[in-house]
């Protein structure tokens, strides 16, 4: 029953943002367009992709389709099985966990970096991004611009360290945790605490003060592998432990 509903969904949302760009250009749009739709977070994990219905969707046939999802299962962000065909991809909740543990370790590095490196331009462009966060919070929309804005704010933090590989290498890791949304499942109360240390995650930065910094990022990701870590596991969100 659900997997016509989640095919629905996916279809949907691509009818929306049709494809763009020169022919030469083509299957790197497919691509941009299929990752869009799978971060935007209204497709749930182990929905399918048909192959045929992407492709009458861009106009082409299944060959560019194909070759766009193998850059995304290389990413991480779409399986494929052999009887099963595509869908977005799913993780185990011990996977998922992991990932927010990858997370740590990168933009902890990113950071400690980033308070070397950050300007008078840094500063004003994290206050922003604090700013909107509070007006997400107010908001209650039931976590969508929450969500959007608090990885805003995390990138605000982490830009000024001006290392390519690793703001990619925290991208990709970001990018697998979006399909199942996390911060939509926290309650109101949950994400004020998360909220209090984005306060003080920035106050550090703004003085420069490294080791600061690092140790409210330290309990702000504990706090968060809390959270995943009693996200529910009967909504069909989670791949099955083997």
């Amino acid at each position: 029953m659900s997997g016509p509903r989640r095919r629905s969904a996916l279809l949907a949302r691509l009818a929306d943002r049709p494809a763009g760009g020169e022919p030469g250009g083509l299957r790197s749009a497919i691509v941009d367009e299929l990752r869009a739709v799978i971060l935007h977070g209204q497709v749930p994990p182990g929905s399918a992709i048909p192959v045929d219905a992407v492709a009458a969707v861009f106009g082409v046939s299944r060959i560019p389709v194909r070759e766009a999802l193998m850059t995304l299962i290389g990413e991480g962000l779409v399986d494929h099985r052999a009887n099963g065909g595509y869908r977005v991809a799913m993780m185990t909740a011990r996977e998922f966990g992991e990932i927010y543990l990858v997370r740590e370790a990168l933009e902890t590095a990113a950071l400690r970096a980033a308070v070397a490196g950050a300007t008078e331009a840094d500063d004003r462009t994290a206050r922003a991004a604090l700013r909107a966060l509070d007006q997400a919070i107010e908001a209650g929309d039931g976590g969508a611009a929450y969500h959007r804005e608090s990885r805003r704010f995390h990138l605000a933090l982490i830009t000024p360290c001006r290392m390519r590989r690793l703001l990619n290498m925290l991208e990709s890791a970001w990018n697998m945790t979006e399909p199942l949304r996390p911060m939509s499942h926290l309650t109101g109360s949950d994400r004020e605490l998360l909220h209090a240390d984005h306060a003080g995650m920035l106050a550090a930065f703004l003085r420069r003060d490294e080791e600061a910094l690092a140790g409210v990022c330290a309990a702000h990701h504990g706090r968060l592998q809390r959270f995943v870590s009693v996200l529910p596991r009967d909504i069909g969100l989670f791949a099955e432990e083997d």
